[in-house]
């Protein structure tokens, strides 16, 4: 396993990051255990997850897995850094109620409080907003965080999800309060979804954010779909199938598969790769639903791509370029 700094901070993670969203919905729980296990037998040490993971009925759900999995001992939760995500409603159907979701100190406080308890442990790592909250000013976020981190609540605070001007904005307050402020930053970005190179990628470097970035492989498009479809495997669905339905993105897709077929590269390893190789870019988070799936993505770690396979990555999936030359001049 490779490790790398977390943004400015002196934490060392794993280059990859194990997202367990697929935990609960889609992964019962002993699998989920069985590729927690084999992630940190890998040295896989970095897991990220969040209060409403489990969603709908089953909300925290996730979280209640990583608890029973950090029950085992064994040095689990020791060995594990943990983050988990506060923004999204809490509420079950039907039983809406003021201040069970957003950045308020309440919301903040109460939600720390829940999670800690489904995750059996004393302590969250990195607690991330997991989205922009318009109606709660910084200062009031700041102090939620800043009596939690007292508190040994929490150590470090990310974000998920915010525009460049949002990061700016959150760790300009947290100076002015002498905080360290955001550490890292969890963002869509993969070789077809690429706008985060314009603004929040620059932001968070400039702030000394790590940047995780979430759908490595853009909802499976980039882990060979195309083929998969005509050797009989699994038909793309939802997203997905949408994309493969545009002329356009199917002409990119196929282009992409041909040129790592080329080369003898696995497209979703070569995707994972590929992100390694960015700016300021700490690692990918996978979200495996299958030991086999995590197998794969750990060989991305060895993967070396070439400067013609990167400059041909680069052809067919071209980024929004420099900011503010891309759209200024």
């Amino acid at each position: 396993m490779k490790y790398t700094q977390l943004g400015r901070t002196g934490l060392k993670v794993s280059r990859l990051v194990l997202g367990t969203m697929n935990f609960g919905p889609q992964t019962d729980e002993p699998t989920s255990h069985g590729i927690l296990d084999t992630a940190l037998d890998a040295g896989l040490n970095f897991v990220d997850t969040a209060n409403v993971y489990g969603w709908g009925e089953n909300k925290g759900r996730t979280e209640e897995i990583i608890g029973t999995w950090f029950a085992q001992g064994g040095g689990r939760r020791e060995k594990t850094v943990l983050a988990t995500k506060v923004y999204g409603s809490m509420s079950r159907e039907g039983e809406t109620w003021p201040n069970e979701d957003r950045l308020s100190a309440l919301n903040i406080r109460r939600a720390v409080e829940a999670s800690l308890k489904r995750l059996q442990t004393d302590h969250i790592d990195v607690y991330q907003f997991h989205h922009i909250d318009r109606l709660t000013p910084f200062e009031e976020i700041w102090q939620a965080v800043d009596v939690l981190i007292r508190q040994g609540k929490i150590l470090y605070a990310g974000s998920s999800n915010f525009p460049g001007y949002k990061i700016a904005q959150a760790n300009e307050t947290a100076a002015r309060r002498g905080m360290v402020g955001l550490v890292s930053e969890q963002c869509l970005y993969n070789l077809s979804e690429r706008r985060a190179e314009m603004e929040v990628i620059p932001a968070a470097q400039e702030y000394g954010l790590g940047v995780i970035a979430w759908s490595p492989l853009h909802g499976g498009l980039l882990g060979g779909v195309i083929k998969k479809e005509a050797e009989g495997g699994r038909r793309a669905s939802g997203r997905a199938a949408e994309a493969l339905a545009d002329s356009k993105t199917r002409a990119q897709l196929q282009a992409y598969e041909d040129l790592l077929d080329k080369h003898g590269l696995e497209p979703g390893e070569a995707a994972l790769a590929w992100l390694l190789t960015r700016p300021g870019v700490t690692g990918p988070i996978v979200g495996p639903r299958t030991a086999g799936q995590l197998d794969s993505a750990l060989r991305a770690l060895e993967l070396e791509l070439s400067e013609e396979v990167l400059a041909g990555l680069d052809e067919i999936f071209p980024g929004p370029g420099p900011s503010p030359e891309a759209f200024a001049w």
